[in-house]
């Protein structure tokens, strides 16, 4: 049997992934090429892991597929790849995973690092080969053009079907720069936003004091979307976590909308307006301070109100409590796309196939984050990268055997 050479351009999770499900196709007679322009695979993989590489979460599937914009594109895949699915496939490769408080599934290890080893070393034992320092010049039907960064020399090599997963434009030193937009139509992509990033806010000078600070165990939301509590860091150039994080899709609506960008807090959400109304009543014997620290409001909560309220309502409980339970918080955007943790935005869900095939170029399959889809963290971008991956994976090997069968 002739081999079938298939090209995968990016070594991330979701290259590797589609790689490793080739790969499973012993019978095929695969060559399985994998190009990385950076001298070592998955390195936003690793810098994801350096804190605990949170790779999935234990929610039930149907709150978990919720978590992604485009629900109905991504559930077929998520659904068959899910959480259960990604903790087994790790055991697979010796890496033992657990469920934190939150849901959330880290290796027991925490790190990426011995388990991207794992899965190299059985990768290269099932033949799949790697080029590191291989940057993609061009793509032009079938054929790619490539530079060896090592010794700069330029060749093309045509390939029987080729898999593009090349990130989308955060972390760009890490190997997601988006230059795989030139080979395709402008109209096949919606454009890159910011995901997953810190919101900018102008303040004071008497915010500087509570700078890398957070508001602890606040409750935030965007008009009328779900509301959602965690913790805030006071940034020096606004707000940053992963509470921030949730409310980013219906900011980045109100953006697109050209509406006043907003956030709004519940600072003490687990006391009513009554409670706090009854907790900042004055009293002779302590200081406003004083009373704003037992009613539960510590010198970063207190700060945040100074900032954005009124001096002549300080001393109002009624008119302070109304505030404190609904702080509203304008914004001026977010940071720049490439300090994003994740985009939204990529390929659109019409110019692809069910196979995710490049509709403009049928020998062109696309994965992970450079797909038109958005998810917050904790273990959600992570999944579906994966999941899409194994899913062009799937979709090159119907194309090279079915479709060919029907064709001929």
């Amino acid at each position: 049997m002739l081999s079938k050479r298939i090209a995968i351009v990016g070594a991330g999770p979701a290259g590797l992934m589609a790689a490793e499900m080739l790969s499973q196709f012993s019978d095929q007679n695969y060559e399985i090429h994998v190009f990385e322009q950076k001298p070592s695979a998955a390195r936003k993989f690793l810098m994801a892991g350096k804190t605990g590489l949170n790779i999935s979460h234990a929610e039930a599937i149907e709150q978990f597929i919720q978590r992604y914009d485009h629900t109905a594109w991504l559930k077929p895949w998520v659904e068959q790849w899910d959480a259960q699915w990604i903790q087994n496939w790790m055991k697979g490769l010796g890496i033992d995973s657990y469920i934190g408080s939150s849901g959330r599934i880290f290796p027991v290890e925490m790190k990426a690092a011995p388990l991207l080893r794992a899965w190299l070393k059985r990768l290269a034992e099932q033949k799949v080969q790697f080029y590191y320092r291989h940057q993609i010049l061009n793509l032009k039907k079938q054929t790619l053009e490539i530079q060896n960064l090592k010794d700069q020399c330029v060749f093309t090599q045509a390939f029987d079907a080729i898999i593009l997963a090349c990130g989308a434009v955060s972390w760009a030193r890490l190997g997601s720069d988006g230059a795989w937009q030139q080979w395709l139509n402008t109209s096949e992509i919606e454009p890159f936003q910011a995901s997953n990033a810190g919101v900018v806010r102008t303040w004071s000078k008497f915010m500087q004091p509570v700078f890398g600070q957070p508001l602890k165990r606040v409750e935030a939301w965007v008009d009328h979307a779900e509301k959602n509590q965690g913790d805030i860091v006071i940034s020096h150039y606004g707000l940053e976590s992963g509470l921030i994080y949730k409310q980013g899709r219906a900011l980045r609506l109100l953006q697109k909308n050209t509406q006043r960008l907003q956030i709004n807090l519940d600072l003490l959400p687990d006391q009513s307006s009554e409670q706090v109304i009854q907790k900042l009543q004055p009293s002779k014997k302590q200081s406003t301070n004083n009373i704003w620290r037992k009613a539960g409001l510590d010198a970063a909560k207190s700060n945040l109100i100074r900032e954005l309220v009124d001096k002549s309502l300080w001393n109002n409980p009624e008119k302070l409590a109304q505030h404190i339970k609904h702080l509203k918080i304008e914004l001026e955007g977010f940071r720049p796309i490439d300090e994003a943790i994740s985009c939204a935005g990529g390929i659109k869900q019409q110019g692809l196939t069910e196979h995710l095939q490049l509709k403009s170029n049928p020998y062109v399959f696309c994965c992970g984050e450079m797909l038109d889809w958005d998810a917050p963290t904790g273990g959600y971008l992570l999944t579906a990268c994966f999941a899409t991956g194994r899913a062009a994976g799937q979709g090159v090997h119907h194309f090279l055997n079915v479709e060919s069968i029907q064709k001929a």
